[in-house]
C-alpha cells in the first residue's frame, strides 16, 4: 500500500504546476485524501482535500489557485496549482488515512522563482 507522488519542479511565479498521486494497494476514490506541504523551516501544513464523494476544500492561501481532483480510473489524485507564488515554495506530500493509519507519498519539491 503506497502513495507515489511526482510533477514537482521548478516555476516562475505566475506560472503553474500539477501534481499527481498514484495509489497502488488501496482505492483512492474510497477514501479521503489530503495535499500537504512543508516549507523550509515551517511546519507542515495542510493544502487542499477531497473527500470520498468528491466534495473538496481548500486553504485560505491557496483557495481559488489550486485545483484537487481525481480520477477514479487510474487511482490518481491531482493538485493543479496556478498563479504561484514564491511563497508556494515548498515540499508537497498526499496523505491518506488507512482506518486510523496514515499514509504519505514521498515528497516532491516545488520552487516558485521571483
Amino acid at each position: 500500500v503506497q502513495l507515489q507522488a511526482s510533477g514537482g519542479g521548478l516555476v516562475q511565479a505566475g506560472g503553474s504546476l500539477r501534481f499527481s498521486c498514484v495509489a497502488s494497494g488501496i482505492i483512492l476514490s474510497a477514501n479521503s485524501i489530503r495535499w500537504h506541504c512543508q516549507a523550509p523551516g515551517k511546519q507542515r501544513e495542510w493544502v487542499a482535500a477531497m473527500t470520498s464523494g468528491g466534495n473538496t476544500n481548500y486553504a485560505d492561501s491557496v483557495k481559488g489557485r489550486f485545483l484537487i481532483s481525481r480520477d477514479n480510473a487510474k487511482n490518481t489524485v491531482y493538485l493543479k496549482m496556478n498563479s504561484l507564488k514564491p511563497e508556494d515554495t515548498a515540499v508537497y506530500y498526499c496523505y491518506t488515512n488507512l482506518r486510523g493509519k496514515e499514509l504519505w507519498g514521498q515528497g516532491t519539491q516545488v520552487t516558485v522563482s521571483s
